[in-house]
C-alpha cells in the first residue's frame, strides 16, 4: 500500500501513522509574482509545466497572500499565522540589535514536521553548498529546523518536507536587463515582445514600462520551467506518485499598484497543488489565504494542527470555506505605512490609516526601479493621464476605499463616498474591525521609534554614496510625518 494511502488509513482509525507512512511535502515559493499563467488565464505567454500541475491536480483561482512584500509574507507563511498577529508585519524588521520573537507556543512550520520524523530542507535559487534558500522570516528562528537546503540528504525512506524558493520576477532586476533578456532568448529562443504585453489600465503604455512588463513575463516563463524540472526530478527518482506539491508565490508583481500594496495586483497569487488524493482538473474559486498552506501541508502529513495556527485545511471534508479574506501592509524599508483590506468575492475595502501620506511615498527601493523613475518623470512632465495621476500620485489618500470587483476587477473607481454603497461601506468597514480586533493586529500601535532606528542602522550600514544619502533623506522625512500626525 503507498505511504500515503496507509497515513489516510492510520488517520481514519484515529492513529498517528508513522513517518514513514507520509507523503512527502513539497513547497514551491516563488518571489515577486502574480498569477501570470496560462491556466489563470495569461495570454501573451505559454506557461505548460505550471498548466500540467493544475490539470493533475487542483487550482484555486481566489489565493491572496496577507501581506504584499516577501518578509512579512514568509514570516506568516512559515507559521501559518497571521504576521500582525505574532508582530512580524514590519517588512525587514529585527534584522537590528532589537528582535522579534514569537509568542506564546507559536513555531514555525518545519520544527513540526522534524518533531514527527520528517527531513526538513529549504532550497532552490542561491542555495549552493551548504546554503539555505530564502527564508527572509522577521522573526528569531532556530537555524536547526532545517536539516539541508535538498531532500537528497535524508534518510532511506524518511519522508521529507521541502521548500524550493524561486527567485521569479526578481530576475529581471531594477530596470531593462540586458544579461537577463539574452538568457531568456538562449533557453527560449525568443523573448516577450513588448508590444504584446497588457497592461492594466492606470499604467501608460511607455516603453521602458513596457518593456519592463515583457521581461517579468519572460521571468513567469523561466519560473514554469523551473516548476517542470522539480516535477521531472521527483517522477525520476521515482518520488512523484508519494509527494503533494504546491506551487504559489509570496506577493504580485513587483509595480507602483502591485508589491506593497492592497490592490489584487499586489495580493491575488497563484495556488495550484497536486499529488496522491489530490483531485485532479478541479478549479476552486473559493477565498483562501495563502497561510492556509500550513494547516493543509500538516494534515496531509498525518500532523495534528495546534490551535495557534490560524490557516485553515482547504483540503478537509469538513473545510469551512472563508467568506473574505485579510491582508496588511505595514512599513517597508524605511517607508512607514499602515493599510489594512478585507476583500469578500465580490467587495474589497481598504483603509488607509495614513491617508495624509501619498500613494507612493519615497521609499528608496521602489524609486531605484526604472518603471517607477519614469513614472515620476511623466507625472513631472504632466505626461499621464487623469485616471494614473488619481491613483498613483494624489498628495493625499481616501481614508477608506471600496471595490466592486465584480464590475471593476481593476479597483479603479473607489465607490466609498457613493451613498448607493453606504451598506456594503458599513457591513466591510466592521468586518475588518472585527478581525482586527480578534487576531491581535499588533499593527494598531505605531511602530516604536527605537526598533525604527535599530533596522535603519542596518539599512544604513549596506549603502553607500547616493543610495546612502537619499535613504537618510527618507528616514528624515518619516520621522517628521510621523512626528507631524501624518
Amino acid at each position: 500500500m503507498p505511504r500515503f494511502l496507509c497515513a489516510i488509513v492510520a488517520a481514519s482509525l484515529g492513529v498517528l501513522a508513522s513517518a514513514a507512512d507520509r507523503p512527502n511535502i513539497v513547497w514551491i515559493v516563488v518571489d515577486d509574482m502574480s498569477a501570470n499563467f496560462s491556466c489563470y488565464g495569461e495570454k501573451t505567454i505559454p506557461t505548460p509545466h505550471v498548466d500540467q500541475m493544475a490539470k493533475d491536480g487542483t487550482k484555486f483561482i481566489r489565493a491572496f497572500v496577507t501581506a504584499p512584500v516577501c518578509s512579512p509574507c514568509r514570516s506568516a507563511l512559515i507559521t501559518g499565522c497571521y504576521q500582525t498577529t505574532i508582530g512580524a508585519h514590519h517588512h525587514r524588521s529585527g534584522r537590528g540589535e532589537l528582535k522579534i520573537t514569537l509568542p506564546g507556543d507559536v513555531v514555525p512550520v518545519p520544527v513540526l514536521f522534524q518533531k514527527a520524523g520528517y527531513y526538513t530542507c529549504i532550497g532552490g535559487h542561491g542555495a549552493t553548498g551548504n546554503k539555505l534558500g530564502k527564508t527572509d522570516y522577521n522573526f528569531e528562528w532556530p537555524k536547526a529546523m532545517y536539516d539541508g537546503n535538498d531532500w537528497a540528504g535524508r534518510k532511506p525512506g524518511q519522508p521529507f518536507f521541502m521548500q524550493v524558493q524561486l527567485h521569479g520576477g526578481k530576475h529581471r532586476g531594477q530596470g531593462p536587463n540586458k544579461n537577463w533578456q539574452a538568457k531568456v532568448k538562449k533557453e527560449f529562443g525568443d523573448n516577450t515582445k513588448p508590444d504584446d504585453v497588457r497592461l492594466p489600465p492606470y499604467y501608460p503604455r511607455d516603453p521602458v514600462i513596457l518593456q519592463d512588463w515583457a521581461d517579468y513575463l519572460d521571468c513567469c516563463r523561466w519560473t514554469d520551467k523551473e516548476v517542470g524540472d522539480v516535477i521531472t526530478r521527483l517522477e525520476k527518482e521515482k518520488l512523484l506518485d508519494e509527494t503533494v506539491v504546491f506551487f504559489t508565490t509570496d506577493h504580485g508583481i513587483s509595480h507602483a499598484r502591485g508589491k506593497q500594496f492592497l490592490y489584487d495586483e499586489g495580493t491575488h497569487v497563484p495556488f495550484v497543488v497536486r499529488g496522491p488524493g489530490i483531485g485532479k482538473g478541479v478549479v476552486r474559486d473559493d477565498l483562501i489565504e495563502h497561510i492556509d498552506l500550513a494547516a493543509t501541508s500538516l494534515a496531509l502529513a498525518g500532523i495534528e494542527i495546534p490551535k495557534w495556527v490560524q490557516g485553515r485545511d482547504v483540503l478537509a471534508k469538513d473545510y469551512a470555506k472563508r467568506e473574505a479574506v485579510f491582508a496588511a501592509r505595514d512599513r517597508c524599508d524605511e517607508t512607514m505605512e499602515h493599510l489594512r483590506s478585507v476583500r469578500t468575492a465580490g467587495s474589497k475595502y481598504i483603509r488607509n490609516y495614513l491617508n495624509e501620506r501619498p500613494h507612493l511615498q519615497p521609499c528608496q527601493y521602489k524609486d531605484d526601479k526604472a518603471i517607477v523613475q519614469k513614472l515620476r518623470e511623466l507625472h513631472a512632465a504632466k505626461k499621464l493621464d487623469d485616471l494614473a495621476e488619481k491613483l498613483l500620485f494624489a498628495e493625499k489618500r481616501p481614508a477608506e476605499e471600496l471595490y466592486d470587483l465584480t464590475a471593476d476587477p481593476h479597483e479603479v473607481n473607489n465607490l466609498a463616498a457613493d451613498p448607493k454603497h453606504k451598506a456594503t461601506l458599513e457591513a466591510m468597514r466592521k468586518r475588518l474591525a472585527e478581525w482586527e480586533e480578534k487576531t491581535d493586529d499588533k499593527g494598531r500601535k505605531p511602530e516604536p521609534m527605537a526598533v525604527y532606528d535599530s533596522d535603519m542602522a542596518v539599512y544604513l550600514k549596506e549603502l553607500t554614496g547616493p543610495r546612502a544619502d537619499e535613504l537618510k533623506r527618507n528616514i528624515e522625512l518619516n520621522k517628521k510625518w510621523a512626528k507631524e500626525g501624518k
